[in-house]
């Protein structure tokens, strides 16, 4: 395969995001509306489905000290910019924030669930001054099908249920991915320093603050970075910056297939064993670019929302195979690590974005790192283990059909428990 196109894939999938990315998209549905209508907006009905509506129940809104799709909707009538894409509610001042709060208490935003079977979906329907008008995002958190105002259409397109790049994901495979990030020009993929270095400054800002269960503290339990072992080290590290994102910190992440989770998971631990350990930057640098296209990969099967935890299995798989390749591992190692981790973590259910996500995110962290040393000792979970076969692609199909077909009507059950709450 041509590098150019993993580097578009590297590019179009790793994107700033401010805020959980489900919420994020629906302010960015409520930005483009309110644009199209052209004034505030005296009502705001949103229609979404399932998994947007579980993934966004309980998730912090960066600066309102607030959860939830109501106040994401608020905040983005007083402050959102669509241009801003993912960043939508960049900017938004603490006058905003209060603002916002007050279109809460007077119940200007309601939210529904949508009958749609797909797995994102947005619906905005904002009114004012006897006008409407209509933002729709499908399938991918930034893809806007159809705005209209007064039902006269202003921008439409059909999703083609695919990431926009030139070429599908499923041509991605293992053994090509690893060529490429050994292989590749160190100059083309020194763009993934901004994700590292983005990332990093929302893991230090957990580590140094009070958010939501305070992982990525606790781990650290008062003592010095230095002296935690390689696993604490990173499991810490990683959590610090889910337990900061979940909780609403107004610093930005650096999203990955669409979620902040899954960019902080497929980046940071790799960066960090990278310091822990001393290796150098070139081989830093290709094992981020191998951890963010298996990421990407095996995102591709289990799909944009699931019933599985992405940023657990997806990300984590993807980061135990940039620590194996950084500790000397080859394409073999690589592939021992992923099925060890698919044997391991595969169960691991999304139950909606929230603070519990960043002890999700430390467990998946600590397999990765134990799964990586057993893949270096040349130990691989083998065709006998469940959902495992000889054949590392087939195993990752399988995973994806297990978070699928596997788990139709998990995302209802679990959904219906946290509505009983």
């Amino acid at each position: 395969m041509d590098k150019q196109f993993y580097i578009d894939i590297l590019r179009s999938e790793i994107r700033p995001a401010l805020g959980c990315t489900e919420p994020i998209a629906a302010a960015l549905a409520v930005a483009r509306a309110k644009e199209a209508l052209g004034m505030m907006p005296e009502k705001v009905e949103l229609l979404v489905s399932t998994n947007i509506f579980k993934n966004a129940m309980g998730v912090g809104i960066p600066g309102t000290g607030m959860v939830g799709l109501e106040i994401a909707s608020a905040l983005s009538c007083v402050a959102g910019h669509s241009s801003y894409g993912l960043e939508v509610l960049s900017g938004a001042s603490n006058a905003d924030c209060e603002a916002a709060k007050k279109l809460v208490e007077k119940g200007v935003c309601t939210v529904a669930l949508k009958d749609t079977d797909k797995k994102l979906y947005i619906e905005a329907i904002l009114y004012a001054d006897g006008h409407n008008a209509v933002c729709i995002i499908e399938d991918q958190h930034t893809n806007i099908t159809l705005v209209k105002k007064d039902g006269q259409v202003q921008e439409s397109r059909v999703s083609e249920h695919s990431r926009p790049v030139t070429q599908s994901h499923h041509e991605l495979d293992i053994s090509g991915i690893y060529d490429f990030a050994t292989s590749v020009e160190l100059g083309e993929i020194e763009f993934l320093l901004d994700a590292v270095n983005m990332n990093d400054a929302v893991a230090n800002e957990g580590l140094n603050k009070s958010y939501g269960m305070r992982v990525g503290r606790v781990l650290k339990n008062g003592r010095s970075m230095e002296n935690l072992s390689l696993s604490e080290y990173v499991c810490a590290y990683t959590a610090a910056a889910a337990d900061a994102r979940m909780a609403g910190c107004t610093l930005p992440v650096m999203s990955t297939a669409g979620s902040g989770n899954q960019g902080i998971t497929a980046s940071l631990p790799v960066a960090a064993a990278a310091r822990k350990l001393g290796i150098d930057n070139e081989q830093m640098l290709r094992a981020q670019a191998l951890s963010q296209l298996i990421t990407i990969h095996i995102k591709e099967y289990i799909g944009p929302l699931s019933p599985l935890c992405g940023c657990a299995i997806a990300s984590a798989i993807g980061s135990s195979c940039g620590v194996t390749y950084m500790m000397g591992g080859g394409l073999d190692n690589i592939c021992y690590a992923i099925k060890n981790m698919i044997a391991d973590i595969s169960g691991l259910i999304c139950d909606g974005a929230k603070s519990g996500c960043a002890l999700k995110i430390a467990s998946s962290v600590s397999s990765a790192m134990q799964c990586a040393q057993l893949a270096l000792a040349g130990v691989g979970a083998s065709r006998l283990d469940g959902i495992i076969t000889a054949d590392v692609e087939k195993t990752i199909e399988n995973l994806g059909s297990l978070g699928s077909r596997g788990m139709e009507t998990t995302d209802k059950v679990i959904l219906g428990m946290m509505i009983d709450k």
